[in-house]
């Protein structure tokens, strides 16, 4: 009688994602379940006060299946980090399409405000643990916001490629003084209680001030 040969591994699909067997999809599912547990708590009662056991009991699952993914709560927060950056910068993209450079980055960074503010505790502990990480941990930090000062970079260069902005304009240099002048404008969410409505033309006059000096002659 002809022996059949073992079984391969189920394969399942992933979108975006190489193919993955059934063992390899579950532990991806369980990563990401982590991940949505922590994000919530992180963005509910900040880093100190999220704890692993309330993360893992978010997901539903326990702490040891928590530290079979993450090594610890560092690990953890850096992760969701990596994630709210990408979805601020899919965010800041989707809007600054359109107008003149100062509607762009304006429409864009309104959009980031947008995103943040439901969730304001997770950006304070952004910003907090930015100033107390070791320096590892920090540039790991650094290359997950570089995507979003090139965004803003790249609205810029569209404004000097179209005429709007001096030929001379030191792009990278302005864009990091809108990135700083973006996250310095949470202080006023954080503790003067700024919603939507008043981060929204201050920023635009931060960004008019900043820009004023950079105008192409006409």
């Amino acid at each position: 009688m002809r022996e059949s040969s073992p079984s391969a591994p189920e394969i399942v699909e992933t979108e975006g994602q190489p193919r993955l067997n059934r063992r390899q999809a579950a532990k991806v599912r369980t990563r990401q379940k982590v991940l949505d547990a922590a994000r919530a708590l992180f963005a509910e009662r900040g880093y100190d006060a999220a704890t692993i056991r309330d993360i893992a009991k978010g997901a539903g699952m326990s702490t040891g299946a928590v530290f079979a993914n993450f090594q610890d709560k560092a690990e953890l927060f850096e992760a969701v980090f990596a994630e709210e950056m990408e979805g601020l910068l899919a965010d800041i993209r989707g809007a600054a399409t359109e107008g003149r450079v100062l509607d762009r980055l304006a429409n864009g960074l309104t959009a980031g405000y947008h995103r943040s503010l439901d969730h304001l505790p997770l950006m304070q502990a952004m910003v907090a643990r930015s100033w107390f990480q070791p320096e590892d941990a920090d540039q790991r930090s650094r290359a997950f916001v570089r995507p979003l000062v090139e965004a803003v970079a790249e609205a810029l260069q569209a404004g000097v490629r179209e005429g709007e902005l001096r030929q001379d304009v030191d792009v990278a240099l302005v864009a990091r003084m809108i990135w700083d002048v973006f996250i310095s404008n949470y202080r006023f969410a954080a503790y003067d209680n700024w919603g939507i409505e008043e981060l929204t033309p201050h920023i635009r006059k931060q960004l008019d001030l900043i820009l004023s000096s950079q105008l192409a002659r006409q």
